[in-house]
Parts: structure tokens; C-alpha cells; sequence
């Protein structure tokens, strides 16, 4: 079945063109460099991965769509050995930072086991080179063993090298923000177990998709509310506040950046800079932001992507039955918003021990400035 003719429920809204197709392992989050270089990564959560992070290669046209092959190489995602200096567990989300420099956030956390230190890093790898460049590995007091490392957003403008903010998205444990001082490899937890970065569950939360509540559902028939907490993750266009949202919650939040940095802040005085950003429509997973003070959420109920203004207004970017729970997203110098498409919720712990996925797997781009639609 292709991705053309997976499903076709609704018409579709704006404009999707397919980059890759996977058909082996799925994908969580996708990058790209300012020379168009596009990465993926495939957290290890039951299929076989080769490689938890790959570079899609260009195809004879010269844009992406090639194979994908394992990234910076082989032996690093091999994972054979503890003593190894460098060693990709299991990376959910890659990002290119504003200085063009790759970032992979290893969850060190495969099958969402207990973590261990020297597992959750940041590692830097440097796209002139394809060698890594810096490891960042978080002290047991800030990668609890409950914790797994959902997404990352970098701010260079503060501090001597700039900052990162990594969402704690733990369905067992506390959830919250940890910060990273990019210029001594410094990290802290903010916002631990803040109700904001907590997710919602029935009855205040009800989450359909495909006409099925997104439950998780044992063999026997027993469910369980969805409980991943702080999730997507963006940074707004002036970099003063840090935007998240809960995979299980329709309601998203900001902090003041400045307080989040400032290590002599009480808990309370950085929970004082919080603000509800209100109801953004739709569950989902996946925040982003571009240079012009748009803020992007996905619409997983709804096969969507839609998008505030700095007006407060609300814009459908692209509604598309292929969009098949729309997972990360990645603004691109070449004007395109690249989102992966990855069917989470037919995973077989959503489906009573069944796995309902349908292959393949989608990696899309929509132009985004191509004539979205508003919502009033």
C-alpha cells in the first residue's frame, strides 16, 4: 500500500510532497542543514533498528529521497560496547542548531528502560567533518532513571555559548525542562513535576484518533490513560520565552527563558513567569517555530499541522490523510516545514498488543508560506 492510498477521509488542506519512504524501522524526529542535508532518528521501541541515527542521501535529481544511511557512522550506532567513548543508545530527536551544527539527543533509555549514567547525552557532531565533536552527559540528579529525553531547541544569543532546553517526557516518573549550558556542559531541571509539564488523563481528557480513543490497551482488554508528559518543545522567534506541551493535552504553556538560565531563581519565581497559552486545538507531539514569530503544533487527531501568528490568530498550514499522526517538525532554509509521519498511535500498546501499522512510513514537506488557510 503506498502512502497515497493509506487512508482517505477527508479532503485535504495546502500541500504535501513525499521526501522518503521507510520501510523498515519507524522514525521520531527529522533535521535539516542549512545546505539541505536532512537527518532522521528511530528510537529503539520494538523494531529492528540498524542505526538510531541516519542521513537521508539526495537522490539523482539531486534532492533528498536517496537511501538512509547510517549517521556519523556505522560503528557508532553499533552500541556494541560500554567502554566506548561514544555510543548512540537509542536517539529520539535530532536538531540542527542556529549555527548549523548537528545536536542528537540519546535518550540512553531503549524499550523505555531505566536509565543508567553515560546513557542520556547531547552530542554534537560536526557536519564539515561527520565526526563528533562534543558529548554532553547529564549527571544522575538531572537524567533521573525515570527520565526520557523527548526534544530539543538551542538558544546561541544567551550566555557565553548559548543554551539548550530538553523536554522530560517520562509516562513513570517526574516530568519538567532541563537546561544545558552549551559553554560548560552544565545542566539543571526546571520545573520538575510542575503541573504543565504533566500530562492530562480521562475524564479532563478524552484523545480520538481514527474514531479510536488513544488509550493504552493491554491483551486482556485493560486500559490505561496515555501519561507522557512535557513533550514538543519551541523557542519563539526573540528567544525571551520557551513554549511545550504534553503529548497528552490540548493546552500548551511558555516560561520566561531568562528564569529557566538563572540558577538562584526559587522554583516558585520561574513557575511565576509561566503562561497558558490556551487551547490549541488537538493533541500532539510536535512544536516548531520560524523566524517570522510563528509557533507550529501537529494535529494528531486530525492529520494536521496548523500554526499560530505573533496576532494570536490560528492558521491550518495542511490537513492531509496521509499525515498519519504528524510527529516532528523542522523549518528549513529552503522555506519547506519537513514533519515526519510515523502512525505512534497504532503501536501495539494502543492496540491492545496488536501492531496496526501500516507501512510505510512517511517523511513530508509543505511549503510554508503557500497560501494557509485561517481559522477564525
Amino acid at each position: 500500500m503506498s502512502s497515497d492510498e493509506q487512508v482517505a477521509t477527508h479532503e485535504a488542506i495546502g500541500s504535501l510532497q513525499v521526501v522518503h519512504t521507510f520501510h523498515d524501522a519507524m522514525p521520531t524526529g527529522v533535521t535539516v542543514s542549512r545546505s539541505g542535508r536532512v537527518f532522521v532518528c528511530y528510537p529503539k521501541w520494538g523494531d529492528d533498528v540498524r542505526f538510531t541515527v541516519g542521513e537521508v542521501l539526495r537522490s539523482e535529481s539531486g534532492e533528498a529521497g536517496g537511501d538512509v544511511v547510517a549517521y556519523p557512522s556505522q560503528e557508532i550506532n553499533d552500541n556494541r560496547s560500554d567502554a566506548d567513548p561514544v555510543r548512540l543508545v537509542s536517539v529520539q530527536s535530532v536538531v540542527v542548531d542556529p549555527a548549523d551544527r548537528l545536536w542528537l539527543l540519546d535518550t540512553g533509555s531503549p524499550m523505555f528502560q531505566p536509565t543508567a549514567h553515560g546513557g542520556p547525552k547531547l552530542v554534537r557532531v560536526d557536519l564539515e567533518t561527520n565526526t563528533v565533536a562534543e558529548v554532553i552527559v547529564f549527571p544522575t540528579d538531572v537524567a533521573l532513571e525515570t527520565t526520557y529525553l523527548n526534544d530539543v531547541r538551542f538558544d546561541l544569543s544567551a550566555g557565553e555559548a548559548g543554551f539548550a532546553y530538553i523536554t522530560d517526557s517520562a509516562d513513570s516518573g517526574p516530568n519538567g525542562i532541563i537546561v544545558v549550558d552549551l559553554a560548560t556542559g552544565e545542566s539543571w531541571r526546571r520545573l520538575h513535576e510542575h503541573p504543565s509539564t504533566k500530562a492530562e488523563v480521562p475524564p479532563d481528557l478524552r484523545m480520538v484518533v481514527e474514531g479510536v480513543e488513544l488509550l493504552e490497551r493491554d491483551e486482556d482488554g485493560s486500559t490505561s490513560p496515555v501519561t507522557m508528559g512535557a513533550d514538543g518543545i519551541a523557542i519563539g522567534a526573540d528567544g525571551e520565552r520557551l513554549y511545550y506541551c504534553c503529548l497528552a493535552s490540548r493546552r500548551w504553556w511558555s516560561v520566561e527563558t531568562a528564569a529557566l538560565r538563572d540558577r538562584a531563581l526559587s522554583e516558585a519565581a520561574v513557575a511565576e513567569t509561566l503562561r497558558d497559552e490556551g487551547d490549541k486545538g488537538s493533541v500532539g507531539d510536535g512544536m516548531e517555530t520560524d523566524d517570522a514569530g510563528r509557533l507550529y503544533v501537529t494535529d494528531g487527531e486530525h492529520d494536521a499541522i496548523r500554526r499560530r501568528l505573533p496576532d494570536g490568530s490560528w492558521e491550518t498550514v495542511v490537513c492531509d490523510p496521509r499525515l498519519l499522526w504528524p510527529d516532528t517538525m523542522s523549518v528549513a532554509a529552503d522555506g519547506y516545514l519537513y514533519v515526519t509521519a510515523n502512525q505512534l498511535y497504532r503501536q501495539a500498546q494502543y492496540r491492545g498488543g496488536k501492531d496496526e501499522r501500516r507501512k510505510p512510513y512517511v517523511l513530508f514537506r509543505t511549503p510554508i508560506d503557500a497560501g494557509p488557510v485561517r481559522l477564525r
